[in-house]
């Protein structure tokens, strides 16, 4: 079902701390996600998988903070191995190898694993099944759900390759300036987008799901991984640690201001607290601040302490790819099997993540082990 390619070793050596920060990103898309069974402002419960009227109420702000840092990180680390990848391959190779790695499983998935969820949707909430054509989102308008990823970072290899063969001169830049660059664009685009043209939320398609506000965000955090890789900006780690403990002290500020911005609908009447367009820039300019703080201390985290392999490390990091696209179906049947115990939500939660993660390595080890 799930095409998980066995790593060759001796084609390129493994950085550890990178394939267990990736790992660990995995599992924070899994808290998010388990989080939205039991999130307590309604806004996931008219169409995430199964919606537990037990609820948490801080479980949404956990989600926020999650949401920063999650998909950019993710994206850029993909940038990175993107130029590794390419190498001695031509163009068609290249995409060969990516279709296969990302089209075949999410072609799979979007008409297996999404059907499946309206299932679990419908019968967790004691509802009738509907006719089967409903059940795909190409017939049905519905969105692809949390298997956008694959045709974005498809179509991010895509360009890439597009500009690397273009023989396009880009004028030399360093890692600050690229920061500092995609800091200024990126924000400058989402607040234009969202806040000034409206065009909030997620575009939804057969092919491609993409929110409006980050997408090219995400796509200035794959160049920017790649640029990461040539300028091998990961050769030695930093002697000091005045800049690491400087950002690990003042992170705090731009979290605590985007998540009171982000809270703010919920309690002002009016909607905003300011005006509709001040509010959206310091949302905005917030959330950058924040990532910014976020994958700097992540990154420097997991390249000074977390540079480490071994027999857990390794398992979970060559199932991580398979956990990401079979998480949700595995929330919805343990979730759906959790919601008429008289436990506290709390324990609930905790119950929910534990079986997910662990269920979910367990069948993508199993899958892995049968195919090879």
């Amino acid at each position: 079902m799930i095409a998980i390619r066995k790593t060759n070793s001796t084609k390129r050596k493994r950085i550890h701390w990178m394939d267990n920060l990736r790992t660990i990103m995995i599992l924070l898309v899994v808290l998010y996600h388990v989080g939205g069974v039991y999130e307590g402002a309604g806004l996931w419960g008219w169409f995430w998988i199964v919606d537990d009227p037990l609820t948490i109420s801080w479980v949404g702000i956990v989600g926020i903070v999650i949401d920063i840092i999650v998909m950019p990180t993710i994206f850029l680390i993909s940038g990175y191995l993107a130029p590794a990848s390419l190498k001695n391959k031509t163009g068609f190779e290249f995409l060969k190898e990516k279709f296969k790695r990302l089209i075949i499983p999410w072609v799979i998935a979007v008409f297996t694993l999404i059907p499946l969820y309206k299932v679990i949707f419908l019968y967790s909430r004691g509802l009738p099944q509907e006719n089967w054509t409903t059940y795909f989102h190409i017939t049905n308008p519905n969105s692809q759900n949390w298997l956008w990823f694959l045709p974005v970072l498809f179509t991010f290899n895509i360009l890439y390759l597009l500009v690397s063969k273009a023989n396009i001169r880009i004028p030399n830049i360093s890692l600050t300036g690229a920061i500092i660059g995609t800091f200024i664009i990126g924000f400058v685009s989402s607040v234009s987008i969202g806040g000034i043209l409206g065009f909030r939320s997620w575009t939804l398609t057969p092919m491609i799901d993409f929110e409006n506000e980050r997408l090219l965000l995400y796509f200035m955090a794959f160049l920017l991984g790649a640029l990461c890789f040539r300028q091998n900006v990961f050769a030695e780690i930093p002697q000091s640690k005045t800049l690491y403990t400087i950002v690990n002290s003042i992170a705090w500020i731009p979290i605590t201001i985007h998540i009171f911005a982000r809270l703010i609908p919920f309690f002002v009447p009016e909607g905003f607290l300011i005006s509709p367009l001040v509010d959206r820039l310091i949302w905005w300019l917030s959330f950058y601040l924040s990532l910014l703080c976020l994958v700097y201390v992540m990154i420097e985290s997991f390249w000074r302490y977390a540079n480490k392999t071994g027999r857990i490390w390794g398992e979970l990091n060559r199932n991580s790819y398979g956990v990401y696209i079979i998480h949700v179906i595995v929330i919805g049947v343990f979730g759906t099997m959790l919601l008429n115990l008289n436990l506290p939500a709390l324990v609930k939660y905790l119950m929910l993540v534990v079986l997910t993660y662990l269920g979910s390595n367990l069948v993508i080890s199993v899958y892995r082990k049968v195919t090879t």
